[in-house]
């Protein structure tokens, strides 16, 4: 989560669509990792989902499979 004496805010949030095009993964696999709270931390606004890219990065950071 954001604060401000731990980092500045993300330039813009990404939309869900832009998200799975970054990952190279279907939307609705991405909406499937939402689902099972697998995938990266989103936020709801409104309607809509979005995702913080640097939160997306760590998240796939994580994934590494050379990760401990």
């Amino acid at each position: 989560m954001f604060t401000s004496a731990s980092r500045k805010p993300p330039s813009r949030l990404w939309s869900h669509q832009e998200t799975a095009d970054f990952l190279q993964i279907p939307a609705a696999t991405l909406h499937q990792l939402n689902h099972k709270r697998t995938g990266p931390r989103s936020y709801k606004v409104g309607r809509h989902r979005r995702y913080d890219p640097t939160e997306v990065m760590a998240w796939l950071e994580s994934r590494a499979s050379d990760a401990a």
